[in-house]
């Protein structure tokens, strides 16, 4: 079993749709708990005025009935709550060349350019309003139904800034469980809150100079089960899908996994992280095994090894300026100043919510394809019958460790 989702809208469209395939019957799932998600994604200094506009709410259509996922399809609507003032621009019938707020002067860093000449459009907002990352808000609908998913085996995914206008935050060895719970206190999304006010006086700054800014966000999986992914062939490498995935995000020019580019720069006996054994391994998700450190962020050869995994995606600033960049005009040819639409000064801290949205996706398909079933019962029978039976085979397995070996 393997699970599927699609996402289809406009920025300024009626609204967004989300069709998510593959979720076993018998999960809970409530229009509540989405709306979390989608909240938090609004959130975060910086953002534009569109966020107070907008207030996204999902509505399940189908898939769903009485709490619980039927096993079919689960498709899921967000009404765009600004359509009034863009249904004449955003009409799917009429002259597309005679509607008002047509761009032509392509922003720098957008698909605006590439995109009109790729799809030969005369209209820049042919391509910007499907290109634009309202469309994450579809992601992070679909990503709530992964959440339950992982959340019915005990895996809790979150996310924080790690960096942002390039001011770094304290890092630190040990994250907080449930991780949201403390950076969703944080108006930018940060664990270590002594760096905040510089952070907020940085975008304040950005704002003021028409500028916007990037950074950098840390996604962690905590408790994800031993053996998801595989090693046997390139597509089936948990890294690669989980790198694919971020990079998919708007803006995400940069993924990292554990140490990351750090690794390339160590010897080996600073990068590769210590095995010992600590308890019989059945039950335990890792197998009865744990790293003295997580420096692989908890991925080897493709396969998740128990232990936190650990994603960071980079965030490039946002491609509308205030201050626009020079561009050419596409009806003149002549030398212009880039199309401003409304935007905001950073959505990094939205950034980390969609990187969530996409890990837990991933994660969960990998959940599907090891350990599959048509209803969430039978799903969480597979899992505990493989808990059970790892490492059963070893002579040791049913020993418990030396305390040197702990």
């Amino acid at each position: 079993m393997s699970l599927r989702f699609t996402t289809a809208g406009e920025s300024h469209g009626k609204g967004l749709v989300t069709i998510v395939e593959g979720l076993p019957a018998g999960l809970p799932i409530t229009a509540d708990a989405i709306a979390l998600d989608l909240g938090r994604r609004m959130q975060g200094y910086g953002r534009g005025a569109r966020m107070k506009i907008e207030q996204d709410r999902a509505e399940i259509l189908s898939g769903v009935r009485a709490g619980e996922t039927l096993g079919s399809p689960v498709a899921l609507l967000i009404p765009n709550r600004d359509w009034d003032n863009w249904s004449d621009v955003m009409a799917t019938e009429g002259e597309g060349e005679q509607r008002r707020r047509r761009v032509t002067r392509p922003r720098p860093g957008h698909a605006d350019l590439v995109g009109v000449l790729k799809y030969d459009r005369l209209d820049g907002r042919d391509i910007l309003e499907r290109a634009s990352a309202r469309e994450t808000a579809a992601r992070v609908a679909a990503g709530a139904l992964a959440r339950a998913l992982l959340g019915a085996f005990g895996i809790d995914v979150g996310s924080h800034v790690i960096s942002l206008g390039g001011l770094r935050v304290p890092g630190s060895a040990v994250y907080p469980n449930p991780l949201n719970d403390v950076s969703d206190q944080s108006p930018i999304r940060i664990l270590d809150r002594s760096i905040e006010a510089d952070i907020i006086a940085r975008i304040d700054q950005a704002k003021a100079d028409g500028d916007t800014l990037g950074g950098e966000v840390e996604v962690v999986a905590q408790r994800p089960i031993v053996g998801l992914g595989s090693h046997v062939s390139w597509d089936r490498k948990l890294d690669g899908r989980l790198a694919g995935a971020l990079m998919s995000i708007p803006a995400i020019k940069a993924v990292e996994i554990g140490l990351g580019i750090e690794a390339a720069r160590r010897p080996g006996s600073q990068v590769h992280d210590p095995i010992v054994r600590v308890s019989p391994p059945q039950g335990d998700p890792r197998g009865g095994f744990r790293r003295e450190t997580n420096n692989a962020g908890g991925l080897e050869g493709g396969i998740t090894t128990g232990e936190p995994l650990v994603c960071r995606a980079g965030m490039k600033p946002i491609s509308t300026l205030m201050s626009p960049l020079r561009t050419v005009d596409l009806e003149t040819g002549e030398p212009a100043n880039a199309q401003s639409e409304r935007s905001d000064v950073t959505a990094v801290p939205a950034a980390g919510v969609i990187a969530e949205a996409m890990v837990m996706l991933v994660l969960a398909e990998a959940m599907l394809e090891k350990f599959g079933g048509d209803s969430l019962p039978e799903m969480q029978r597979n899992v505990k019958g493989y808990l059970a039976s790892l490492g059963a085979r070893w002579p040791f397995a049913h020993r418990s460790p030396s305390s040197e070996e702990c």
